[in-house]
């Protein structure tokens, strides 16, 4: 066949360390049909400062890969919760070959078509916080792990379609070793048979016929060994509806020459079981072929069938009337959608939501959802049996709920769900246990079928009811998270690209799927004791209120007041757990209590500097104002306005000291109890905050940091002369004379001259 090579590539991004599934990187790619082999390119590489990063850590990276929808992972081996099925998917770890950069490779044969996703992340950090990793950014460059699949895709095209009823005749020269075909299997087919006639070439027919769904075959698909069975007839129950079949005739290793051969399909319509399809006779319902096949319907009775394959001819063949028990199927009952809104759609049956369920038969729903919208969310069902509908019988309804085709058979499957080709959802409800749910997380896309069966428990297991109808309270619906992440918990709508998705993001030590495993768990005495200890430690700030107040600086005590109140109030709003008092809302106490902090620490040094604190106070408050609204948690835009203040105090003080010739201030005690202990105390205050703080202990060490700060205040800001002290103007000169005038509260360095009153020695 003539294939052709499609190249898909996404843009890098930064990995982050997994806390929850909000946390990953998620990367949306679409493999077309006819595809024979995926290879997927995983580049990643570390960067730091803009350049590559030699000197950053070896971390392992773990890449997920799942069709049809996100994966659901579970690297913290957390418990999902209750009536919880978890999909498989598979994943894989990347190893770093070269210090800065490495590639890893991941083929796929055969892939099944549709949606892929691949989902990527670094391991569980070591409880450093996120905004001081981020903030230290500003102060080093962090590493960054950076993450870009690439998808190599090459696919089959003009493979030959078989057509139900015909066959088709090839010739395999010696040189091929297969032959490869299609045939679309429309709804209400309950069997596919595919058999390989006239075989001629070789002794026997040594050849193999492979059968899949969706992609080309495998070799652990459904296969016959034509050389041992004569017929060479492969049968498939229950196959996918809506779907192409891919099959697949192999000769044998070392078989020499041309054989030739005949393959026909037949197609058994289960809403007629005494028949076969005819050819091209659509089924009860149209047959909806895809635009792939080159009609968007079937053909109606009478149409010319297609021309010939160039490599062989096309003739009918004999309908087979054998019927099976299994091959009998039941009406499909639709369910009308109804979109409340993202992720947020019921499922309302018609003439619902209860259900009677007869004894001779089972009641089949048709669940559709629809494509890249609903697989991220959560597909919830719930069934609850109505005891008093069962007349005392012993009456158990058993549920099944399959993708792509119902499971309708008599037999034991019915309480297994479970097939040789296939495998469903249980679900079961008695009077004993009357409600069955089932959520499945990031489901995946298309039919899903609902089978519901009454059986009746006797001695020798379960038989059918005789005259009991059972009556089934049935809901269906798609939301984004499992019980909205619980209390503690907040459900998150995420997008990568054009592909939305949710996913918790739990608090307070809870984890898991839906925030419900409380292995780690904060208990309610340690939330209480946490938002204590961050409130209450912002009453060390009465004692700087109260030297502002004694010492005049009533704007600076009217700061402080207002730092210690929001930093309270945001505290006590910001608790992970069931402990929180909000009287704002978060963002409001979040951006006050940013302001009153970094303002403290503003007119604090602006009075060190003995200025006229007006014009720079209004200043400090804009350009503050101005850098919390670029970047809350940025350092940068926060220690800027601080070190360009921390200058003005040091332009400030250094011309008092050229001006005085000695330093200021002049007294060896301002510096030894006050300056020194407060710039040692607020260093200290600044390490915790930067270096030592982690989410384990950030209740206390916070409030460390708290009762620091404010201790530092304490120590630094400077004593203001009363004004009640202020005498008259200065005497005027007389004669030649002149007067020294010695303000010793300004050579103490405790008051401004500019400002403060003045209590002068003059001597002539």
């Amino acid at each position: 066949g003539l294939f052709v090579t499609d190249y898909f590539t996404r843009t890098p991004r930064k990995l982050s360390p997994f806390r929850s599934f909000a946390s990953i990187e998620l990367f949306h790619f679409h493999i077309p049909e006819d595809t024979v082999i995926a290879v997927w390119n995983l580049i990643t590489f570390k960067e730091q400062g803009g350049t590559f990063g030699d000197q950053c850590p070896d971390r392992s990276i773990t890449v997920y890969f799942r069709s049809g929808a996100p994966s659901v992972i579970n690297p913290l081996h957390t418990h999902f919760p209750r009536d919880t099925a978890v999909p498989g998917s598979f994943a894989l770890t990347l190893t770093w070959t070269l210090p800065n950069r490495t590639t890893g490779v991941f083929n796929v044969t055969s892939p099944l078509p549709g949606d892929w996703f691949l989902a990527a992340h670094l391991p569980k950090d070591e409880g450093k916080i996120s905004v001081k990793v981020k903030g230290l950014g500003g102060l080093y460059e962090e590493c960054q792990y950076l993450f870009q699949p690439q998808l190599i895709v090459q696919r089959l095209v003009n493979i030959a379609v078989l057509y139900p009823g015909f066959v088709t005749e090839q010739n395999m020269a010696p040189h091929n070793r297969s032959c490869l075909y299609k045939v679309f299997v429309p709804s209400y087919t309950s069997r596919v048979l595919v058999e390989v006639l006239r075989c001629r070439g070789a002794e026997g027919c040594p050849l193999w016929l492979r059968l899949r769904a969706k992609a080309p075959p495998l070799h652990n698909s459904t296969a016959l060994d034509c050389w041992e069975h004569a017929p060479c007839q492969l049968v498939l129950d229950l196959p996918f509806w809506q779907h192409w079949y891919y099959v697949l005739v192999e000769k044998h290793p070392g078989v020499p020459g041309t054989i030739s051969f005949q393959v026909t399909v037949q197609l058994t319509d289960c809403s007629r079981p005494s028949l076969a399809r005819p050819p091209f006779l659509p089924s009860s319902a149209s047959m909806n072929m895809p635009h792939s096949f080159g009609s968007t319907g079937g053909l109606a009775l009478g149409d010319s069938p297609p021309p010939a394959d160039p490599n062989g001819t096309k003739h009918p063949v004999p309908i087979s009337t054998a019927s099976h028990a299994s091959e009998q199927c039941w009406p499909v009952r639709p369910t009308l959608r109804n979109e409340l809104d993202t992720f947020s759609v019921h499922f309302y049956i018609f003439f619902g939501p209860n259900v009677s369920v007869p004894p001779d038969r089972p009641a089949v729903f048709v669940i559709n959802l629809l494509p890249v919208l609903d697989s991220g969310g959560v597909l919830n069902l719930e069934l609850r049996l109505n005891v008093s509908s069962l007349c005392g019988e012993n009456v158990t309804v058993f549920g099944c709920l399959n993708h792509e085709v119902p499971l309708t058979s008599n037999d034991n499957a019915s309480v297994t769900c479970e097939t040789e080709s296939m495998a469903g959802f249980l679900l079961s409800v008695n009077a004993t246990a009357s409600l069955s749910r089932l959520r499945i997380p990031y489901p995946q896309t298309g039919s899903w079928y609902l089978s519901l069966r009454s059986l009746c428990t006797t001695d020798h297991g379960f038989e059918p009811c005789s005259n009991v109808t059972a009556e089934v309270y049935l809901r269906a619906y798609l939301s984004p998270c499992i019980n909205d992440c619980g209390i503690y918990g907040q459900c998150k709508l995420l997008r990568t690209n054009n592909y939305l998705y949710a996913a918790c993001e739990c608090k307070a030590g809870w984890n898991g799927w839906g925030c419900t495993d409380n292995a780690e768990a904060f208990s309610y005495g340690f939330q209480l004791l946490s938002t204590l200890l961050l409130c209450l430690s912002n009453v060390m700030f009465v004692p700087p209120v109260a030297i502002a107040v004694r010492s005049h600086y009533l704007l600076e005590a009217a700061v402080y007041i207002f730092t210690m109140f929001f930093s309270t109030f945001y505290h006590a709003c910001d608790q992970p757990g069931i402990v929180v008092f909000c009287i704002m809302e978060y963002d409001v106490l979040q951006f006050c209590d940013f302001l009153g902090s970094l303002m403290s620490v503003w007119v604090t040094v602006i009075a060190m500097a003995r200025l006229q604190p007006v014009v720079l106070y209004l200043l400090g408050a804009m350009l503050l104002s101005m850098a919390l609204q670029m970047d809350r948690h940025g350092l940068w835009n926060l220690l800027g306005p601080s070190l360009f203040a921390l200058g003005i105090m040091a332009i400030a003080w250094t011309t008092r000291t050229i001006r005085r010739r000695h330093c200021y201030p002049p007294t060896w005690k301002r510096w030894a109890f006050y300056l020194c202990p407060g710039a040692l105390i607020a260093a200290a205050a600044v390490l915790l905050y930067a270096f030592v703080e982690t989410e384990e202990n950030y209740f206390y060490i916070h409030s460390i940091w708290h009762l620091l700060i404010a201790g530092s205040v304490g120590f630094l800001l400077p004593p203001r002369a009363k004004h009640s002290r202020r005498l008259g103007p200065l005497p005027q000169r007389k004669g030649c004379g002149y007067q020294l005038c010695i303000n010793e509260q300004e050579e103490l360095g405790l008051v401004d001259p500019a400002v403060a009153s003045i209590n002068s020695i003059c001597t002539s």
